[in-house]
């Protein structure tokens, strides 16, 4: 979601902010902004892209040592640029209104109490120019300000009750900015020659350095010239680890491709067999130390995730109650944390995210720590986020950086990993053979080269874009294992392309969908050969007799063949229990080609965010 780059140095410092901000262009954004201390607070704002804000800055001549950056992704108040950061304070009184006050500060998360500050300050004189939660903090800080921007922050979030990653400076204080995290990312990086950063992603300042700490939740940061300091949320002094993060620019290289989500859709080959590098059998220890025990003593397994990441878990779900015969429920976080259930501290509680930084999944994991269930794991993509952090296991997938807002490799390293956890929960349990192990240990080293042959797909998969892209509504279908396929494959179409999307087991569609079907309502089929084909088949053949028209990505021994109405895509072979990371390849591909045709902008959807990191 919205980016944070800020920092200090003794040479202009404008350049590397904004390049920060490029880097942090895939986790979505509809305006940007840059400030600096230049005898005084001065800035830069747009609700382009990245590009245009660098060609005001260089036209404007904005430079300094001193500022801050920011990428902001509308909560309060619309994409404008009066409600794009960063935010100055303003002068209580009518002559100072529209003139730039002392503070100037950047801000990702929600304040839930803006309206209640929003009154006081208004009492105290201080005029609002957007309707940003953001600028309440501005203001309260500028108020509570006596020549200590630090003590000042300190205690201005001491009043605001919600998430935020806060960066702010003052022209009363060259060479200082300060910073405070609560339920949003922020980390420091440590710079050379006395340069100090704070940013919302490592990514944001690779090449610059790989110097990175980071800030725990409440932390506070003091950074000038030459030093910093970090506070915890007791406000006392604390020595934070220093580690050692390769960022690479490179990973965010676009190379052959027309787009990101194009080349991480290619990606991923590599990226599984990345994810099963050093997987030579398996253990619980794979998901860390004292897994074992954590394992032995669970008896059932509670799963906890947002968008793509809940339909790798309703996958799981197949696998772990199969193969592991363990209970296992599948809980969308945001609505997990806010219902009243009945908590089992014998449950193994899993979450899933691709940052680590998912806030609702984030909030889920908490309450069910506070219900007492105490033994989690998480699967991510991030080794040094809060959810790895939080959760007492974890098995860190390597698909790599994902520029594109549409999931693609990230889901699909995610179900890897889940496969994993169900084999090393069956073993555990006792469910699990050598032999069955060897055999689903060569099934997933095979599927780097199963991938690469669904890939080769891609041509016949374009001319299935051309239809798709004359629609506005699709239906999308799958049985057993493969319904939360059909569920990912509707979000990535209606996610990029704009077509309306839904998914439903096929056994529904009798019971209310099917009134949908015309001609004009194309509905996409997985069909691989297990058990639930010929119930598929019917199910199909309801759909054909009332004029629908059939898009099967099917097997090939499952005997469809191609006709009136019915277009078939062969897959290379069956791969039993690990067919869903083949199935979910074509109709990535499917939603970017239609996406492609309509001329939609692919890696940057409308009104998303790559990283989710507010309620």
């Amino acid at each position: 979601m919205c980016g944070i780059v800020a920092g200090v140095s003794g040479r202009n410092i404008v350049p590397i902010l904004v390049q920060g901000l490029q880097r942090l262009e895939y986790r979505g954004y509809d305006s940007c902004g840059v400030a600096v201390h230049s005898g005084g607070l001065k800035r830069a704002r747009s609700v382009a892209r990245v590009a245009e804000l660098q060609s005001q800055v260089d036209a404007e001549h904005i430079e300094g040592g001193t500022g801050i950056a920011h990428t902001r992704w509308a909560t309060h108040g619309a994409p404008a640029v009066h409600n794009a950061h960063p935010h100055f304070s303003h002068g209580t009184g009518t002559e100072m209104q529209e003139k730039p006050g002392r503070v100037a500060l950047v801000h990702n998360g929600i304040i839930e109490n803006h309206d209640e500050l929003r009154a006081q300050l208004r009492a105290k004189g201080y005029v609002f120019n957007s309707q940003t939660d953001t600028e309440v903090i501005v203001h309260l800080v500028d108020s509570l300000y006596d020549g200590d921007l630090f003590e000042a922050l300190k205690a201005a979030i001491a009043q605001l009750h919600g998430a935020y990653a806060i960066a702010a400076f003052c022209k009363d204080e060259p060479q200082r900015v300060v910073g405070a995290r609560a339920g949003s990312p922020l980390i420091l990086g440590v710079g050379q020659g006395g340069e100090h950063f704070l940013a919302s992603d490592a990514m944001a300042l690779a090449g610059v350095t790989d110097q990175i700490v980071y800030l725990e939740e409440g932390d506070l940061v003091d950074i000038q010239l030459g030093k910093y300091w970090v506070f915890d949320k007791t406000a006392r002094p604390v020595q934070r680890e220093v580690r050692t993060v390769q960022a690479h620019s490179g990973a965010a290289e676009l190379g052959p491709y027309r787009h990101y989500m194009q080349k991480e859709i290619f990606e991923q080959p590599r990226a599984i067999a990345d994810t099963l590098e050093g997987v030579n059998g398996i253990s619980p220890e794979l998901f860390g130390d004292g897994a074992y025990s954590v394992f032995k003593e669970a008896d059932s397994v509670l799963i906890l995730a947002c968008g793509t990441s809940y339909y790798s878990g309703c996958t799981a779900k197949y696998w772990l109650e199969e193969i592991a015969q363990i209970p296992t429920q599948v809980e969308v976080a945001s609505e997990y944390r806010y219902r009243t259930s009945v908590p089992n501290p014998r449950t193994l509680v899993v979450t899933i995210t691709q940052s680590g930084e998912t806030a609702d999944t984030l909030a889920a994991l908490r309450h069910a720590q506070s219900l007492g269930m105490t033994q989690t794991l998480t699967i991510c993509n991030v080794a040094t986020s809060a959810m790895v952090r939080e959760c007492k296991l974890a098995y860190i997938t390597r698909a790599g950086v994902e520029i594109g807002v549409a999931s693609t490799k990230a889901f699909t390293t995610q179900l890897a990993g889940l496969f994993l956890l169900t084999l090393a929960l069956a073993q555990t349990r006792g469910r699990l053979t050598d032999a069955q192990e060897a055999e689903q240990l060569k099934a997933l080293r095979h599927m780097p080269a199963a991938l690469q042959a669904v890939l080769a797909l891609e041509p016949q998969l374009i001319a299935w874009a051309e239809d798709f892209a004359k629609m506005e509504n699709a239906l999308f279908l799958g049985r057993g294992l493969h319904y939360p396929i059909a569920m990912e494959g509707a979000l990535k179409l209606k996610e990029i392309s704009y077509i309306h999307a839904e998914a439903y087991p096929a056994g529904e569609l009798k019971h209310g969908p099917l009134a949908l079907v015309t001609s004009a309502m194309p509905v996409v089929t997985v069909a691989p050969n297990d058990s639930l084909l010929e119930k598929l088949k019917s199910n199909m053949q309801e759909v054909r007799a009332r004029g629908g028209v059939l898009y099967v990505l099917a097997d090939a021994d499952t005997r469809i063949e191609s006709g009136e109405g019915l277009n078939v895509i062969r897959m290379p072979e069956h791969y039993g229990f690990l067919s869903p990371l083949l199935h979910v390849v074509p109709l990535q591909l499917l939603a970017y080609h239609t996406a492609c045709a309509r001329g939609t902008d692919v890696d940057k959807p409308r009104n998303l965010a790559k990283s989710v990191t507010v309620e």
